[in-house]
């Protein structure tokens, strides 16, 4: 059984902790956290800790802080040799203190405190320097999710930027389209199955064959009617670049 120490106490610190304590497989040794209350509802309060020198010994310590604060953690710990690993899909393997061994376990999801997730379903990618601590981070991995990928620093730099496209741009899409259903009181629920129908549609199409809409039909008198509608420069702007991405990116039909 592999013993695990979490350090950290953010929404993906949470949610290892949550999906680690319900695996066979693991035992979660210990969790750091700034400060001890934010971690009471999810362990025994003489598992955490908010004192470095304090750390027990694991086989895994896991860090899930901020970007910022990968480094200085790290060079924080109290100890040589072992295996230490951040979650960051952006941050290199080598801001880890080189006293111990490196490694990435970055589980590639959007979390939110309050949204449960189901952590099976989440693929985990993972790198590290040695190829038997891989072994053990794979292990790891494969208690809780069943999509495990070995990923070098430079593929998880543009899984992170293709991450941000699909989930964060996507999501700012359905803000302003919120907004514009509220502006002209259209319930958003409306365009539900529409978004629904959309995503399920990649699962077994190219994103490219999946394509629709007047953009992709070069359907100008569509696509000028709408930029005449909309009032907002911000939209306009972003209807006029998506547009013509559209458009770039294919055959004219």
């Amino acid at each position: 059984m592999i013993r695990i120490t979490i350090i950290g106490s953010g929404n993906v610190a949470q949610h290892l902790i949550k999906a680690f304590s319900a695996s066979n497989l693991v035992e979660i040794v210990q969790a750091f956290s700034r400060k001890k209350e934010a971690l009471t509802h999810l362990l025994d309060s003489e598992k955490i800790t908010t004192d470095f020198t304090a750390l027990q010994e694991a086989d895994l310590y896991i860090i899930s802080v901020s970007d910022n604060a990968i480094s200085e953690v790290s060079s924080q710990l109290p100890f040589e040799n072992r295996l230490v690993v951040h979650t960051s899909g952006t941050t290199p393997i080598d801001v880890l203190d080189s006293k111990n061994r490196k490694g990435v376990f970055y589980p590639l999801q959007t979390f939110s405190k309050n949204k449960e997730v189901d952590f099976s379903v989440i693929p985990i990618c993972l790198e590290t320097q040695k190829s038997e601590d891989y072994i053990v981070l794979e292990t790891a991995a494969n208690s809780i999710s069943n999509s495990v990928y070995p990923i070098s620093s430079e593929q998880r730099k543009a899984l992170h930027v293709a991450a941000v496209f699909v989930n964060n741009f996507t999501n700012h899409l359905y803000q302003i389209g919120h907004e514009i259903c509220e502006e002209h009181q259209v319930p958003f629920e409306v365009l539900g199955p529409l978004i629904q129908e959309t995503a399920e549609k990649i699962k077994t199409l190219n994103p490219a064959d999946a394509q629709t809409g007047p953009a992709k039909r070069h359907d100008s008198v569509t696509t000028d009617a709408h930029m005449a509608y909309i009032t907002n420069e911000n939209q306009k702007n972003i209807y006029k670049i998506l547009t013509q991405s559209i458009q770039n990116n294919g055959k004219k039909l």
